[in-house]
């Protein structure tokens, strides 16, 4: 499995069949493996260009993963689903999605184009990280780390398997040298 197919696990990929050799480092080849024709991806960024704000439809175009949003919505198009509606959503400078550091726009752009496009258009998009039922069944985010059981000792030699422990045998009593 390619570094890129790792790494871009998460909520982005929910739901989508992404290549084991994914490579992000060559946009035309990624657009290429996840089924998003040179004709298809203009259209894409056009409607992208038109629905959000300057900054932020270069932003998401320019980012790393818009391969993966792009093929997201390419695929939405395929069904007939108003993917440019769902993006809309984001653009409002009232979005929830702005607020915070500077240094993490792109990802929080990036999580909210997400959500815009897989939370159906009658309901609110939410306003924080949502998990996904992939994600919850690979790993627990209930247990906060400050009430996490705490980390037992390292055993100082490996224990047996249990069928091979045996009681340590008793002195012999009795016999001396």
């Amino acid at each position: 499995m390619s570094t890129d197919a790792k790494h871009v696990w998460g909520p982005l990929t929910e739901g989508l069949r992404i290549p084991r050799d994914l490579d992000l480092g060559d946009r035309a080849r990624a657009l290429h493996q996840l089924g998003v024709t040179p004709g298809a991806h203009r259209t894409l960024v056009t409607r992208v260009n038109e629905t959000l704000p300057e900054r932020d439809a270069t932003l998401l175009v320019s980012s790393r993963l818009w391969p993966v949003l792009a093929h997201r919505m390419h695929h939405m198009a395929q069904q007939g689903v108003p993917f440019a509606a769902h993006l809309a959503r984001i653009a409002p400078d009232t979005a929830a999605w702005r607020d915070g550091p500077p240094s993490g726009t792109t990802a929080r752009l990036l999580l909210a184009a997400h959500h815009a496009l897989t939370t159906p258009l009658d309901q609110a998009l939410p306003t924080g990280p949502r998990v996904s039922t992939t994600a919850a069944r690979s790993r627990s985010t209930t247990t906060a780390p400050d009430t996490a059981p705490p980390k037992q000792p390292a055993p100082t030699e490996p224990a047996a398997p249990a069928h091979r422990q045996h009681a340590a045998p008793a002195p012999r009593q009795g016999h001396r040298r």
